[in-house]
């Protein structure tokens, strides 16, 4: 960690509202990631909801689907029909769902002090920032590994220096980079098979790239 990530990493402890959650901020267990995916009631981080979280931890090569986690979240907003086309899940599906606030604890002490890993990771991390931002002041500490990314360096690295200029050669759509990687494609829109495509993903271009053992 250079010295400006170390001094970010320090304010943002100086900030954390509860001392509850410092083991956030520990170093995280060696080899060990979380893939994580969020459904939500549209594209807008700041007016729109999560509804689900589907997370699953990585250990070395490893995807521990029997370590992952599933939550349901009730809004406080109608889901609307554009909403349900897309990850199919109805007003009265998350009309038992948990708090906003409860999902999120739960999701901090599955997570804990792991680095993050997701496909358009942003988009999720900035959803969850605003919910978890009321219990710790700040958000979420953990370093946080796009699979979109790792891939498109992996392939650039294989063009032609003739052809490194011309980025549009290389396709970061999800489905485009589970089939050009050999990976299954599950149901898409369902929080926890995105969760574990992503890991699938993250764990086969560090096999490519050389940093499994």
């Amino acid at each position: 960690m250079n010295w400006f990530l170390a001094a970010k990493h320090a304010w943002r402890q100086y900030q954390l509202r509860d001392a509850q959650w410092r083991f956030l901020f520990d170093a995280p267990p060696p080899d060990e990631w979380v893939a994580l995916d969020c459904e939500t009631t549209g594209l807008n981080t700041r007016t729109d909801e999560i509804i689900s979280i589907g997370a699953v931890r990585i250990k070395g090569n490893r995807i521990l689907t029997s370590r992952r986690l599933e939550l349901l979240i009730r809004p406080e907003k109608e889901v609307s029909a554009e909403s349900i086309r897309v990850h199919r899940l109805r007003q009265q599906d998350v009309a038992g769902g948990m708090s906003a606030p409860e999902a999120m604890r739960r999701l901090l002490n599955f997570i804990g002090p792991r680095p993050l890993v997701g496909y358009y990771l942003k988009f999720d991390v900035a959803m969850i920032n605003r919910a978890v931002r009321p219990m710790l002041g700040v958000g979420l500490p953990q370093p946080k590994i796009e699979v979109s990314k790792l891939y498109y360096d992996y392939k650039f690295r294989q063009l032609p220096a003739y052809r490194q200029h011309d980025q549009a050669d290389i396709d970061l759509h999800f489905a485009a980079i589970m089939t050009d990687l050999g990976l299954p494609m599950r149901d898409a829109h369902d929080a926890l098979n995105d969760a574990v495509m992503a890991a699938l993903a993250f764990v086969r271009l560090r096999d490519l790239r050389g940093d499994v053992a």
